[in-house]
């Protein structure tokens, strides 16, 4: 005989993640199946029940919450825009499922809960779909955010759609120009000459920073053309050029410092996840390094009173260059170009090379000294001439537009190198700690360069064996004290933020241009500034800025001279838009200032914030940005106080991407369609025209790939709260979700249980005089219990208090669901002793941690549940809401009661005999089970295994 004594599984101890006492119950095998193949067939009809209840919610509509005019705290509750691309998508339905459980358990705790939508509604989508179809970008746009409205809607969301705004709306984007012209006035947006990436087929710039995240794992969905990895554009494919046009930015830098040390904030006490805390603190990029002094050497062999300034963050490396790079727009380059034919001709084509392009033009007769020279004469290395290349890839606003070249300890310089001079030997001079460092000074090749830190080798002279960081300051040190050829300096990735777009489906720029009073901004009066109305046809297939030829609009009056001025005809970067919309919603009827002061204190910063993890970088970067802007303004003074420092969000949840089942052809990689699969063995797929077994992997759900899942047709197959619950249950919050449709019927199987729970419950009260008008049933938990209500009650406590933990705390809400089940089970043991007000009370407890998560099927069975008194269909629309009732609280007076019985589930040959309550172990018992006591291994289990089968024995069944 097997004794089977845990949770759910041949566990023969475990304990409870909930309490401290040991866990006997055990619902397994027979027992399990019985419950789990309660089905649907009760009376729940999941689409009728969502129908039902969407109807009763817009009727029964709850007036918004007015944080600051009442005593209840406030949860400003926020779940990223979504563009209005015209379906939702499997991300959209975990993002938005994810916001409105905590925005419905915020309410039912009694919060004053703001839950507002927005749609991120400019972008370059709308702009194709006019030059591709002929359609206006804003109808385009309207029919899209209908579309996904009702779809939202479909899924049982409780948004406040009274503060609905989009961002292509002119009474928002009129806001958008004041935040413009805000940012003007203090000297935070200008315009410079900047070297651009220029589609010249689209006539159009493609944004820097989001070319320069095309390597990065965690890009965001980029909102204008890009560039591919050999430097054509994906969309008109034409090869991408350099080219300097005048560019408005916002100067973001200025606040680097503020965005970097107020990561502490967010970093504490995990209010954002640690990864995107990381990913913030990289971008900002803040780094210590050197500018270090190149002598040059002419063509005559004589040192050239010129000295190149390079800048580095690795001075350690300086015995290690081999060459210096220069950007085309340096000096140097520059003067030499207007003789050089060879390099004027270089330089021009250098902006149709790729953008990791490793071409490099060696400028003729032109060498380099090593500044090392000037402080030791050995090693030799140090005293050769080193060659000055011009390179494509140096940036001329990074440092003095010079890199110094180290091949063996950089991978860029190590590509250029062998690109370049072929199989010339590369020097190595760090070598990682702990390393025998070698005691020759011979060049030795170098397959892969070493790029972290570690201790200088022996081609290092006096400077052998020190490590990287202590090197680093002696050799900027000892250089600065020869002739200041070198200087510790701090530099940051950071760039100001250019906002400039040569597109028309964006916030125009509320500038004129006049040839007499230069750039003058819009007055606030006259905002907005709107776009021309074009119609759709204007737009089919005509590429570059449409605003440009709109001549009626670009032709206006200057407001200072009234004299001939053109409007401004970029318009602005739709991070733009996005970095403020939560501001917004705080007072999104006002139409004179974006918020105001009033409406900021009392619901800034936004509580809860959840979105994608692909947009922690850029979009919470901006985002901060702005808000911190606004908290040095009037309009926040406060900033949220001083332990928020004017951050935004002061809680993040960072949602991992959906993955969908993908099948390829282990052949060529082809991915198959759906209809190319054989599914009739759905554990073993097989490719329908040859038989062969498929490349199966879990990937980023797209179009491409066919992996994608429509969720409203999940939703209208299933069910919205069948679906919202298997998508929290597959997966933590913040990790991948790998979509697996069959695995729904484990949902749909516990509603079939809760239901069942619910009529037996409601069964039960029948006949009971306490059972009246009022709801919830005012049943009160009797002082004394016996054994076994004391272990349902104790129970239902712990997974109060662990729900609310995970709603509140944790977010993990995977284990919401989980903990949920089990009560389930448990209230459905078997219970003719159990006294009627705790079986109403742990009933109606379950319904009410179920109403955020499955609001519909929660709402059916709590009115199933009350109408006793209301049997007739247009009584129980009398039975107030669920959301009416308070989230559950902890009982406080039995808070300490630990259970005397646990139900013990015995196998034979593994298979389900028989269900029996036993007391608990003795705490010594226990103990010495757990401890050992000295004995031999196994020893203890042993006498712990007789004592329970003694427990079995002595009950009748046993």
């Amino acid at each position: 005989m097997t004794l089977a004594i845990g949770r759910h599984a041949a566990v023969i101890w475990q304990r409870s993640r909930r309490s401290h006492n040991l866990r006997l119950c055990c619902i397994l095998n027979r027992h399990a199946s019985t419950i789990l193949s309660s089905n649907l067939s009760s009376g729940l009809d999941l689409q009728s029940i969502d129908a039902k209840w969407r109807q009763r919610w817009a009727e029964r509509e709850i007036a918004p919450g007015t944080p600051g005019k009442s005593q209840k705290p406030k949860s400003f509750v926020l779940a990223m825009t979504p563009y209005p691309s015209g379906n939702l998508h499997m991300g959209h339905l975990r993002v938005y499922t994810i916001s409105d459980v905590l925005a419905r358990f915020a309410h039912m705790q009694g919060h004053d809960v703001l839950h507002p939508m927005a749609w991120d509604a400019f972008g370059l989508p709308a702009e194709n779909a006019a030059i591709e179809r002929g359609v206006s970008p804003a109808d385009w746009t309207r029919q899209n955010i209908e579309t996904m409205k009702e779809q939202l809607s479909e899924i049982n969301t409780s948004f406040d759609w009274s503060r609905e705004c989009a961002t292509s709306d002119p009474q928002y984007y009129k806001h958008t120009q004041r935040l413009f012209l805000l940012l003007h006035e203090q000297g935070l947006a200008y315009q410079a000459d900047s070297l651009v990436n220029y589609d010249p087929v689209d006539r159009t710039v493609l944004a820097n920073e989001q070319v320069l995240m095309d390597n990065n794992p965690f890009l965001e969905h980029a909102k204008s053309t890009k560039v591919d990895a050999k430097g054509f554009s994906w969309r008109s494919g034409a090869k991408v050029e350099k080219i300097n046009l005048r560019q408005w930015f916002l100067r973001i830098t200025k606040f680097k410092e503020a965005l970097l040390k107020d990561l502490d904030i967010l970093a504490e006490g995990n209010r954002w996840p640690e990864r995107v805390v990381s990913m913030q603190r990289n971008w900002l990029g803040r780094s210590q390094g050197a500018k270090i002094k190149f002598g040059v050497i002419d063509a005559s062999g004589l040192q050239n009173s010129l000295l190149i300034e390079v800048f580095t963050t690795r001075p350690d490396t300086l015995y290690g260059v081999q060459y210096l790079a220069l950007s085309t727009k340096h000096p140097l380059v520059v003067s030499l170009s207007q003789t050089d034919a060879d390099l004027k001709s270089f330089v021009d084509q250098a902006p149709s090379l790729a953008i990791d392009s490793k071409e490099g033009f060696l400028l003729p007769g032109f060498h380099a000294k090593n500044p090392l020279c000037v402080i030791t004469k050995s090693p030799h290395n140090i005293q050769r001439l080193l060659p000055i290349y011009v390179a494509p890839y140096v940036l001329e606003d990074y440092g003095e537009g010079a890199v110094m070249g180290v091949p063996g300890h950089d991978v860029r310089d190590h590509a250029f190198w062998k690109h370049n001079r072929g199989d010339e030997t590369i020097l190595q001079v760090v070598e990682p700690s702990g390393s025998t460092l070698k005691a020759t000074s011979k060049e030795r090749a170098v397959a892969m360069p070493f790029e972290r830190l570690g201790l200088l080798n022996s081609q290092c002279g006096d400077f052998a064996n020190m490590s990287s960081a202590d090197a680093s300051v002696k050799l900027i040190n000892d250089l600065a004290d020869s002739g200041g050829l070198a200087e510790g300096v701090e530099t940051w990735r950071l760039r100001d933020w250019l906002i400039s777009r040569q597109r028309y489906w964006g916030t125009p720029i509320p500038i004129v241009h006049c040839q007499e009073c230069g750039t003058v901004p819009v007055p606030i009066e006259e905002l907005p500034v709107e776009l021309p109305k074009l119609r759709g046809d204007w737009f089919k297939g005509k590429c570059g800025n449409p605003i440009e030829r709109a001549e009626e609009w670009v032709n206006t009056t200057c407001p200072k001279c009234k004299g001939n001025a053109r409007r401004e005809t970029d318009t602005m970067d739709t991070f733009m838009d996005s970095s403020w919309y939560f501001m917004r919603f705080t007072d999104p009827a006002n139409a004179i200032d974006p918020f105001s002061p009033e409406a900021a204190e009392a619901y800034l910063p936004v509580d809860l914030y959840i979105g994608g993890v692909e947009h922690a970088i850029l979009h919470l970067l901006y985002a901060r940005f702005i808000s911190k802007f606004f908290s040095s303004t009037p309009f926040w003074p406060s900033g949220g106080g001083e332990q928020n420092a004017g951050e935004p969000f002061r809680r993040l949840i960072s949602q991992g991407m959906v993955h969908g089942k993908t099948f390829s052809d282990p052949e060529t990689g082809r991915f198959f369609k759906p209809e190319e699969i054989d599914l009739s063995d759905p554990s073993k797929p097989k490719i329908a025209k040859s038989g062969k077994d498929p490349n199966i992997t879990w990937e980023k759900m797209s179009k491409s790939k066919h992996n994608g899942v429509d969720p409203t047709t999940c939703i209208r197959k299933y069910g919205a709260d069948a679906v919202r619950a298997h998508v929290l249950f597959q997966a933590p919050a913040s990790e991948v979700l790998e979509w697996e449709e069959d695995r729904i019927v484990g949902i749909l199987r516990w509603f079939g249980r809760v239901w069942r729970l619910t009529r037996e419950t409601k069964h039960q009260l029948e006949g009971n005089h306490e059972c009246k008008e009022t709801v919830p049933f005012k049943l009160s938990i009797p002082s004394s219990m016996n054994a076994r209500e004391d272990y349902l009650w104790s129970q239902v406590q712990c997974t109060i208090l662990s729900v609310t933990n995970n709603l509140s705390e944790t977010f993990t809400l995977n284990t919401v669901i989980s903990d949920l089940m089990e009560l389930t089970n448990v209230l459905l043991l078997p219970n003719e002793s159990w006294n009627p007000a705790i079986r109403y009370q742990s009933t109606g407890t379950l319904l009410r941690m179920l109403a955020p998560v499955c609001p519909a099927v929660a709402e059916e069975c709590w009115e199933e549940l009350h109408c006793i008194q209301h049997e007739e269909e247009e009584e129980k629309d009398k039975i107030p809401s669920i959301f009416n009732s308070p989230f559950p609280q902890i009982d406080r007076s039995v808070a300490a009661i630990q259970p005397r019985i646990q139900t013990c589930v015995v196998q034979e040959n593994g298979r389900w005999r028989l269900a029996v309550e036993i007391p608990l172990p003795s705490r010594k018992l226990m103990e010495r089970s757990n401890n050992g006591g000295g004995r031999e291994k196994g020893e203890e289990e042993e006498e712990l295994t007789r004592w329970v089968v003694q427990q079995i024995e002595n009950t009748p069944d046993g």
